[in-house]
């Protein structure tokens, strides 16, 4: 079994996700969920990971930042991955318009900045 990815990893694949999600979610409305497969999917798929990331940070990471929702992530995680067609888009939009907005400000502190790349 591989060892665990490192919390800043983590945390860095759950900001590079929610940013998909805002990019994604950009111009469009709620009953874009219910008109277009492809967006609803990448919705979907990023929530996914999301919520799969935050199940590879630390118990002690996740103590000392309670301002993050790690449970419910990971239930909506569970939810789209495992209960796919109890998915409630209604609740989906207001994850998309409302949660990942104010994760990705939560997350963009706790980001370590990246170690510059090598010179050729």
């Amino acid at each position: 079994m591989p060892p665990k990815k490192a919390d800043p990893a983590c945390l860095l694949d759950m900001l590079t996700a929610a940013e998909a999600v805002a990019r994604y979610s950009t111009d469009k409305v709620r009953e874009d969920l219910d008109r277009d497969e492809m967006f609803r999917d990448a919705i979907e798929r990023r929530l996914e990971i999301i919520g799969e990331a935050a199940r590879g940070v630390s118990d002690s990471f996740q103590t000392a930042h309670p301002e993050i929702a790690w449970k419910k992530i990971m239930a909506t995680r569970h939810i789209i991955a495992h209960d796919y067609d109890a998915v409630n888009y209604d609740i989906l939009w207001r994850i998309i318009t409302v949660h990942v907005p104010e994760l990705i400000d939560l997350l963009r502190p706790l980001i370590p900045p990246l170690p510059p790349d090598p010179e050729p």
